[in-house]
This record gives structure tokens, sequence and C-alpha cells, in this order.
């Protein structure tokens, strides 16, 4: 027996939610009839998307840590929302000559390293302070070239785009047509900064 599309879709978006990570049933902007009238098609490319962004670990450094009962766990409250504006890190430390090079916040959001001190971004779908005003070709432009963008400043580590650039135009899309189905976060991320000493240098 087969089920009606908008019944396939509905079945789907319940999955979706009930497995927990994305909260597309939950969605303020969304009524239940706008949830239940997607089109399967839609649905899946979603559902592909949530599989890649969470096989890809993207919510390991944009969803911050807090501190859980057996450790550091990740803040589903705040998922894919980046470094939380409020957290006002000091200098990152000067670590002595030697193997070492790179180091983290305990939210694993702000990273220090040769390139100056970098901040994961906000990959909700916030109109101001995440990707809601962006578009597909975009998203896939930044990842591609690893620009903002696709021309502006570039994308710093730790994020991977040596590896992601090879994602191909279907996966994409698919990851940013999750990314605009989660629940918007307002949170307005630091821009980075330069390597200790590079502005001073500047100036002279």
């Amino acid at each position: 027996m087969h089920r009606p599309v908008a019944m396939t879709s509905a079945l789907l978006l319940f999955s979706l939610f009930a497995a927990g990570g994305s909260a597309i049933a939950q969605t303020p902007s969304a009524s239940a009839a706008d949830r239940t009238a997607k089109p399967a098609a839609e649905v899946e490319k979603i559902l592909r998307g949530r599989y890649l962004v969470d096989s890809g670990a993207c919510g390991d450094c944009h969803t911050p840590l807090k501190m859980g009962k057996s450790g550091p766990e990740p803040d589903l409250s705040r998922l894919l929302s980046g470094h939380p504006q409020g957290l006002v890190m000091p200098p990152a430390p000067t670590l002595p000559a030697g193997p070492w090079l790179v180091v983290s916040s305990a939210t694993n959001t702000a990273w220090a390293g040769p390139w100056g001190v970098s901040f994961t971004a906000n990959l909700t779908p916030d109109g101001a302070t995440g990707l809601g005003r962006w578009t597909a070709k975009q998203f896939a432009d930044t990842m591609r070239t690893g620009k903002h963008l696709g021309f502006g400043r570039e994308i710093l580590p730790p994020m991977p785009i040596p590896a992601y650039k090879h994602f191909n135009d279907t996966d994409l899309d698919a990851i940013f047509a999750y990314l605009q189905a989660i629940p918007p976060i307002k949170n307005r991320v630091l821009a980075p900064l330069p390597p200790a000493g590079a502005a001073s240098s500047a100036k002279k």
C-alpha cells in the first residue's frame, strides 16, 4: 500500500525530529500546514544534509560544548550557532617552542594558531547573524574557494576546507537545505583576530 506524498513527508519530518539533532518540526517560522505540505523530495534532501553535517562532524566545532555530568558535551540548545557572542576570550596563551602549535577554548569554538584567532561561525538560518540571507550558491562558493561568500576573507583553520571542497553540488545543496531548516539562533560571532604582533607591525 502506498502512502500519499504529503503523509510520507510528514512522517519523514517526524522521524527527523524524534531522532534529535534537527528541530525542523519546531521551527517557529513554519506552521504545521507548511511542514506537512513540504514535498517528499525536499524532506529527503534535508535528511541527506543532516547526515552529511553529522558525519562531517560540523557540530564538533560549530555547536558549543558545555560541561555535563561525564565531561564536555554538545549544548544542543545552541545547535550549530557557533562561538557564543557573550563568551569573551582572553588573549591566547603563548606556547613554548616545541611540537604544540594550536590551542582551543573549552567550548571548542575559538581556536588560536599561527593564523591568529578564529571563531566558529553561526550556521543557523538567523537573518542577522547566521546564514539566513545566504543563497545556496554563496554557500557552495564559500566551500569551494575557502573564501567568505566565495570572494571575501579566507576561511581560517580549523575549518577543513581542503576536505569539504570536494563535496559535489548535490551534497552541498543538501547541506545548505538542512542548515536552512534548523531553528535560527541569534548569535553574532566575533570576527577573526590577526596573529600576535601582526597589528602592530602593520602600523609601522
